[in-house]
């Protein structure tokens, strides 16, 4: 009986120290593949202003994004920026490059949903649901507390930091200076904006909160890891 316990045990342990290796790969994938030649110049005709650079900074903000629907276990996710919105509208009409994408990326297709903010209706909760989780890894991934943050993590702080001129502008804390067209970060973590916190502070698909603690398989948080 205990050989059946032990045998039990490292059958577990060992799916799940590959079920980390293959989340370990695909975020690496994130981070390092190569998006279409050419799509930076479908955003360039919409935003002239943006130089190549700034359009890297997009592209690294998109990743961000789709880091954070990987560690959320690939559950809803809403898109917190205009002009990243852009960039992965116009990475999605590739449709080959962009299927391939999400088989290696997530191992199934994620589709498209227009950048939205918080909002206090509540036939609109699952939108923030889907905000709150974008914003939990990536502050996590920034080393931002989620709950208290003094900065904002790049996919929410982009906007304001490009003047794009219909997007989504964040700070960290409006407590001293609310301003009606300025999105906050810690309202991510206040009850008060529609009744929930939901999607806050979920474990990611492996177990894990994202970042931090010990796997037993190797692997960390940011970085070349998780």
């Amino acid at each position: 009986m205990e050989a059946w316990i032990v045998a039990g045990a490292i059958a577990a342990g060992a799916g799940y120290c590959w079920h980390r290796w293959r989340q370990l790969a695909r975020a690496e994938f994130i981070r390092t593949c190569t998006f279409p030649h050419g799509l930076f110049d479908k955003v360039r005709a919409k935003r002239p202003q943006l130089d190549n650079k700034q359009l890297q900074l997009v592209a690294h903000a998109l990743r961000q994004f789709f880091l954070a629907y990987l560690r959320s276990g690939r559950r809803y996710v809403s898109m917190p920026s205009q002009v990243v919105d852009e960039l992965w509208h116009e990475l999605i009409l590739y449709t080959r490059h962009y299927d391939a994408f999400c088989r290696r990326a997530f191992g199934g297709f994620l589709h498209h949903t227009p950048a939205v903010a918080l909002s206090r209706k509540r036939a609109e909760q699952q939108r923030n649901i889907g905000l709150r989780r974008v914003w939990w890894f990536a502050c996590k991934e920034e080393n931002i507390n989620p709950r208290a943050p003094t900065r904002l993590p790049l996919l929410f702080a982009l906007d304001a930091k490009l003047g794009i001129a219909d997007g989504f502008f964040y700070k960290p804390d409006c407590s001293m200076h609310r301003k009606h067209d300025v999105q906050c970060g810690t309202d991510f973590s206040d009850s008060s904006v529609d009744g929930s916190t939901e999607g806050l502070g979920e474990l990611a698909a492996d177990g894990g909160s994202g970042c931090g603690g010990d796997s037993g398989c190797g692997g960390g948080c940011g970085g070349g890891g998780d």
